[in-house]
């Protein structure tokens, strides 16, 4: 059986990527030097390809699946109806497990209010098609030329305002940049060939990928937490133990105590195991988590 082909997005996507993929059990090893990252698993193939162009090579059987962002994806179908099969949302991005939002922005000092504002105007951007999309649905006629990059310097002089994408707005406001509105939102998707996902073997195996990929990300930012408590301060403690489900209660040989184990956003650990020491929890246990499958 030859192996599942898969891409992995080069550029600002590959770190966050790869690191995803160790966490989900899979290790990416990447050579400077090498569009072909190694792995150790002898059922995948890995495939360096910029983000841009994931759809279109995965929607052309080069790759049997692929990992790029809802906003490359709606720009390939645009551009060359890119038909792939959309296997399931993974909420991560470069900086952070969040959304990517492509922002319409011009100058704090400039006239621009709203889309309607750049009637006749120039707009720069990498995401072509669905910026004339955009200002298309609002009857709003535009000039939408392909930036190469450094997109936040182009206004005033280059261009009259931009579309470009950002987590944080932070470079936005260090250009002076003001945002106007939100063109579009986008998350990472794994993403898979037709035929590739009528074959049972590579689908299975895209299926068992996204899985884990999905757990990881489920795990992040979460601890596991055990504790033991006697059986009468029970119902207190319960009122202090956030769960991602309801706790797991166990007996002990001491039919006065009883073990819970649960799991917790790792961000309240500080202030909530004080809580439960005072609470009459005892051998309070904290131990990371990899992966947590739905």
């Amino acid at each position: 059986m030859p192996p599942l082909r898969i891409g992995i997005p080069k550029g600002s996507l590959q770190d966050a990527t790869v690191q995803l993929f160790a966490r989900a059990g899979f290790n990416v090893y990447v050579n400077a030097r090498s569009y072909f990252p190694g792995t150790d698993d002898p059922e995948l193939e890995c495939m360096l390809i910029r983000a841009q162009e994931m759809a279109r090579y995965v929607a052309d059987g080069v790759l049997d699946a692929g990992l790029t962002g809802q906003d490359w994806i709606a720009e390939q179908v645009i551009a060359t109806g890119a038909d792939v099969v959309r296997v399931q949302e993974l909420v991560y991005s470069k900086q952070s497990f969040g959304t990517v939002k492509w922002v319409l922005a011009a100058p704090d000092d400039s006239r621009f209010r709203t889309p309607a504002d750049f009637a006749g105007c120039t707009i720069a951007t990498e995401l072509v098609k669905v910026t004339e999309d955009y200002f298309a649905a609002r009857g709003v006629e535009v000039t939408v030329e392909f930036s190469w990059g450094a997109t936040e310097v182009k206004p005033p002089v280059l261009a009259d305002g931009i579309v470009e994408a950002t987590e944080t707005g932070s470079t936005l406001r260090a250009n002076r940049l003001r945002i106007i509105d939100t063109v579009m939102e986008s998350r990472t998707q794994l993403i898979a060939n037709p035929t590739a996902w009528d074959d049972p073997w590579k689908r299975t195996k895209i299926e068992n990928i996204a899985l884990l990929l999905r757990a990881a990300i489920e795990a992040q930012g979460r601890v596991g937490i055990m504790l033991n408590v006697r059986r009468d301060g029970l119902t207190h403690l319960l009122s202090l133990l956030p769960a991602l489900r309801r706790p797991t209660i166990s007996p002990l040989s001491d039919e006065d105590w009883v073990a819970l184990n649960t799991i917790i956003e790792e961000r309240t650990v500080r202030d909530l195991i004080p809580r439960l020491k005072a609470a009459g929890a005892e051998g309070i246990v904290e131990y990371p988590l990899n992966k947590i499958v739905m």
